[in-house]
């Protein structure tokens, strides 16, 4: 199963045209050092000229995106992605360099724009269709669409004005999906809504990623680059850093912004996280008693998890653990395995695998959930350990069993009844 954007498709991304051809692109901005605001600074100062400082949002960034692809960029704040995203749907013009677009771009720079809090959801989801090039009739055939996926359809009268602001997003985000353009330039969605409607959009980014879509999305969420993104670049100070596959930008993209940095690993110990990477996830999967490969697994039925990481680093006795989180990212239980001695047989060298195998009870009840394996291995040069997460695979459980909570527990409940006269006559 593959883990990023590196995966099966690759290959007809690769061969597909492109659509978004940028060369060189420059962008600056003017910023006043002292602005003079009002009538009284400029009656004090009338002769006074404004002084500027010039700041390079972006300096000759060149990149290409083929169609169907599914392209990430990431950088810092202030980097310039932004600028890039605005550059491509024509809201701002570049000072220099080209871009050349094949298709018709949708720009969803900040969701919600557009919409008018005096009027209804209906008639903003109207409004929103027609700005987008549909006509009236077609805008309002799509608004039962939107709002059965927005979860808002008993709202549909209701004033902008009187919602949350999560049923906002949510009604953004849905009319968002209703666009037909070919090419979607998306700012920074992902994390819109409660948990269910969260998973809801991170399944539809799935079908976008299969699709002939192409989609340029701008983010912090490195688990969201590689769970989506075919390729991604990072954009530093204004300037293209590195252009690849999502694993190496997002390793390269937290070394930026965690250099170094100390977390606690229990017990009143703790590991020093080195972002860089000490092995990469060659495959994961599950299987079921037969050793067939499967996607999901039964309430009930063992937990049947292979995995291959191949080091990157030389690595002694490096500890290797399992985490299963639930839809919302809490961690459910973990397990973990360390390569102990001095033998050359403990120790991993770059190109070498581990191979993982694991079965456990399944104590979980049916939901979404997501396992991900941490590496860790002490560092010779100071007391320290070097410490990368990966994501591994998600799988749903599946099955009947009711039950408040995320794991099944066995055990016996017993309730006895008793009268109120029977206690008030008991010694």
């Amino acid at each position: 199963m593959p883990v990023n954007g590196a995966g099966k498709d690759s290959e007809r991304i690769r061969e597909a045209p492109v659509v978004i051809e940028a060369r060189d692109v420059e962008k600056a901005f003017r910023i006043p050092v002292h602005r003079i605001d009002s009538f009284k600074e400029r009656a004090v100062h009338p002769f006074a000229r404004p002084d500027y400082r010039v700041l390079e949002a972006l300096r000759e960034v060149s990149f290409d995106v083929h169609r169907g692809e599914f392209f990430g960029i990431v950088g810092r704040n202030g980097s310039g992605k932004s600028t890039l995203l605005k550059i491509l749907a024509s809201i701002y013009r570049a000072d220099a360099g080209s871009i050349m677009i094949a298709g018709t771009p949708a720009p969803f720079i900040e969701l919600g724009v557009g919409f008018n809090l005096e009027l209804s959801a209906r008639e903003n989801v109207v409004l929103n269709g027609v700005m987008m090039g549909l006509s009236q009739r077609e805008a309002g055939r799509r608004l039962d669409a939107v709002l059965d996926f927005a979860e808002l359809a008993e709202f549909v009268d209701l004033k902008l004005k009187n919602y949350s602001s999560g049923m906002l997003v949510r009604l953004a985000f849905s009319v968002m999906l209703q666009s037909e353009s070919d090419i979607l330039l998306i700012d920074e969605v992902l994390a819109v809504g409660d948990a269910a409607f969260r998973q809801k959009c991170r399944d539809v980014f799935r079908e976008m990623r299969d699709s002939e879509r192409t989609v340029v999305l701008v983010t912090h969420d490195m688990t969201a680059v590689q769970n989506y993104c075919h390729r991604a670049m990072l954009l530093e100070n204004g300037e293209l850093r590195d252009l690849g596959e999502p694993e190496e930008i997002g390793r390269q993209y937290l070394r930026m912004n965690f250099a170094k940095r100390q977390i606690s690993i229990g017990d009143d110990r703790e590991a020093t996280i080195i972002p860089d990477i000490l092995g990469r996830v060659s495959e994961a999967w599950l299987e079921n008693e037969h050793g067939e490969r499967i996607d999901n697994v039964e309430v009930g039925e063992p937990i049947r998890l292979r995995a291959v990481i191949e080091a990157r680093t030389d690595m002694t006795d490096p500890r290797f653990g399992l985490r299963f989180n639930n839809d919302d990212g809490v961690q459910v239980f973990g397990v973990a395995h360390t390569l102990g001695g001095d033998s050359d047989e403990q120790k991993l060298r770059p190109g070498q695998e581990a191979r993982i195998s694991a079965t456990l009870d399944n104590p979980l009840l049916p939901g979404r959930y997501r396992v991900l394996c941490s590496v860790a291995t002490p560092l010779e040069e100071e007391e320290a350990t070097a410490h990368q997460m990966m994501n591994l695979l998600d799988f749903v459980v599946f099955g009947v069993e009711d039950g408040a909570g995320i794991v099944s527990v066995s055990g016996d409940l017993a309730v006895d009844v008793e009268s109120a006269q029977a206690r008030k006559t008991s010694p």
